[in-house]
């Protein structure tokens, strides 16, 4: 018996797939010898807790990858939803002064940019890369945490934010 031949999938056919999926928006930045730099990522996901590990995507094309490579530490702030605006920005194309001017930061220990009020900032330094057609996966170690804003969670999907409202949630004793 013959394998059938396996077609390759068009690429605007597998961006079209991929809006399907609903996924945590989260803004990247950094600052340090590359620069200040941030965009906003949906490609987040933890790898282990031990030691607390992350990894990120990110497109070797993007306005913030010469800055993200040269500093060697990020932050990821993953947003609410009363943070559209932000979100928006870091996604457009804009100058990135302007960007970091749409909201308020503070910095942990790495020095990155943490956003006031997201609801969970992670403060990374890069301990691996993995090159993967036009992006580089980076694997980011945890070295601290912002305290955890509150509201509900800002999601990306069908090309347009939604929200994730936190009062739907069963409550963890329920959960059990």
């Amino acid at each position: 018996m013959t394998e059938p031949e396996m077609m390759p999938v068009e690429a605007g056919a597998y961006r079209a797939a991929m809006a399907q999926i609903a996924s945590a928006v989260h803004l990247v930045t950094t600052d340090g010898p590359g620069g200040r730099s941030g965009f906003t990522a949906s490609a987040v996901c933890s790898v282990s807790d031990g030691p607390p590990t992350l990894l990120v995507c990110i497109n070797r094309s993007s306005s913030a990858y010469a800055a993200v490579s040269a500093n060697d530490t990020l932050c990821i702030n993953t947003l609410g939803a009363h943070q559209t605006d932000v979100a928006s920005a870091f996604g457009g194309r804009i100058p990135m002064d302007e960007r970091f001017a749409t909201a308020a930061w503070h910095r942990l220990v790495t020095g990155a940019p943490v956003l006031d009020g997201a609801l969970i900032a992670f403060d990374c330094r890069i301990v691996g890369r993995h090159a993967v057609a036009t992006h580089d996966v980076l694997f980011c170690e945890v070295v601290a945490l912002a305290e955890a804003g509150d509201g509900d969670g800002l999601l990306y999907a069908d090309r347009r934010y939604h929200t994730l409202p936190l009062a739907a949630a069963v409550p963890r004793e329920a959960a059990a």
